[in-house]
């Protein structure tokens, strides 16, 4: 199988297990901070000068470890 060479600027992490879990954000490889929610990484977003941040793009996000609907881990 062949994986392709390109990787969104964002990167959202699998969520962390515990009581209060979340996802790390990357953006260009550099952790920005952790989310909790959809806003959150939108924030982030903004704050990196993305204006109109669209989380549903593969070319600028990538979730792991499930969509951006998914902010607990898989039992």
């Amino acid at each position: 199988m062949s994986r392709d060479i390109f990787h969104p600027p964002v990167v959202v992490r699998a969520p962390t297990k515990g009581a209060r879990p979340y996802r790390r954000v990357e953006i260009y490889g550099r952790l920005v901070g952790k989310a909790t929610g959809e806003a959150d990484v939108a924030e982030y977003l903004r704050q990196a000068g993305v204006e109109d941040p669209d989380l549903d793009d593969p070319e600028l996000v990538e979730w792991l470890g499930g969509g951006r609907a998914v902010w607990a881990p898989a039992e």
